[in-house]
């Protein structure tokens, strides 16, 4: 049973934490584009990063990025204990347009270095991303080049441009299955951490000039493994794959965000990721998914988000995606479904997912198929509690559904409380 519970207190800047044992406040770090600005100038990844690196080995802190556009060659690594904070929408990290070549020998599994055909745009420091057609989701490797191009060891790689990449191949990246490298990467990543966190950013992905990265592995902000996160008055925009995912990431907080025109799903927990609270955000324009819950995403929090305008789904919900709360909620002008309950079976369905106070109306209008509310494959408990669902409040009688909600044939119908 899922009750609803007391709002998440207002998440605001915090002062530096005390140091070790209370004493001083941790440090801060003033980014600049120009000398005299702050502490450290320049117009690019490798300067954040500095900052970055030098304020977690002085035991954690604060980046302060001063206004300014910062073209990102790489990730922007976030590290535990550090808080990076722009200047509002005038501190906007945009995405390198990317280079992209086909490779000219495998990738094997656990290999770490590259050979492609075409090294133009592939340097030493830039952000790197391999797959083949097969690869998709966690299979895709993402990671940084060391070294390039090296000269060749064996006559198999002469005709192409060898580079070191910072982590294994996940798979083997056949060049039979079209095996490619591209140099695009997550805007901010986190992988293995806790307690950063990112403020008063915008995140422009330079969608036009950038090859697609599958939201398993990338997007604007993408976090895998990186515990009580939070992210907070962002704007995340036009990434060509996902505006913000988080995997493998426990107690994550996404809040007050504008997450827009990005080609895939807007704002995307998923695999195991435990209690995320979404709140006071606004995901619309994007290709497909405003909220997607992936896999395993349970006692999560949802409120007070409006989804809007994306270009199939406002909220899915499938695979193991149990014991949610969404609250207060406005889900519009989506071009399939309002609310999807994807076709698990019924072991794995979304199952007891709550709804309360929530607005749910002008969905699927152009999709012969669409509707406000679909619930598929064998879910069972869902509840809608004194929301709108369609034009008017979802009051039916007992074992009925009002107009606008599909049941599929295996589903339990919703229960609707006035």
């Amino acid at each position: 049973m899922i009750t609803e519970r007391a709002a998440p207190a207002a998440d605001t800047a915090t002062p530096p934490a005390p140091g070790p044992g209370g004493g001083a406040p941790r440090v801060t770090l003033r980014v600049g584009q120009t000398p005299g600005e702050g502490d450290l100038a320049g117009g690019d990844h490798r300067v954040l990063q500095a900052a970055v690196d030098y304020v977690a080995a002085a035991g954690g802190g604060t980046v302060r990025i001063g206004p300014g556009t910062y073209l990102m060659g790489d990730s922007l690594h976030l590290r535990p204990g550090v808080t990076v904070r722009g200047s509002g929408p005038e501190t906007v990290l945009r995405k390198a347009p990317s280079a992209e070549s086909a490779l000219v020998l495998d990738g094997d599994y656990g290999e770490e270095q590259i050979t492609v055909a075409d090294g133009r745009g592939f340097a030493p420091g830039a952000g790197v991303a391999v797959w083949d057609d097969r690869s998709g989701g966690f299979h895709t490797v993402v990671g940084t080049l060391l070294e390039g191009p090296i000269p060749p060891r064996v006559p198999e790689e002469e005709p192409g441009s060898t580079f070191r990449v910072s982590r294994p191949m996940q798979a083997d990246y056949l060049v039979s299955r079209n095996a490619r490298a591209a140099t695009v990467f997550p805007v901010i990543s986190g992988y293995h951490l806790s307690g950063a966190r990112i403020e008063q950013l915008t995140i422009d992905g330079n969608r036009g000039e950038n090859a697609p990265l599958n939201g398993c592995r990338g997007g604007g902000i993408f976090l895998y493994r990186a515990h009580g996160t939070a992210i907070a008055d962002c704007v995340v925009r036009d990434y060509n794959g996902d505006g913000i995912s988080f995997q493998q990431s426990d107690d994550v907080r996404v809040l007050r965000c504008r997450v827009s025109g990005n080609a895939a799903l807007g704002i995307h927990p998923g695999s195991g990721s435990q209690r995320p609270v979404v709140a006071d955000c606004h995901s619309f324009g994007n290709g497909t998914i405003g909220l997607f819950l992936c896999w395993r995403v349970r006692g999560g929090r949802f409120e007070r988000n409006r989804l809007e305008g994306n270009g199939r789904v406002g909220i899915s919900i499938g695979h193991k995606d149990t014991d949610n709360l969404f609250v207060e909620n406005v889900v519009t002008g989506n071009a399939g479904y309002g609310v999807l309950f994807r076709d698990e079976a019924a072991p794995m369905s979304g199952h007891r997912n709550r709804f309360l106070r929530c607005t749910i109306e002008g969905n699927g209008r152009d999709d012969p198929q669409g509707a406000e509310v679909r619930v598929d494959g064998g879910t069972r408990g869902v509840v809608f509690e004194t929301c709108v669902v369609g034009a008017a409040p979802a009051v039916v009688e007992a074992g009925q559904t009002p107009p606008g909600v599909v049941v599929g044939p295996r589903a339990e119908a919703p229960t609707f409380i006035p």
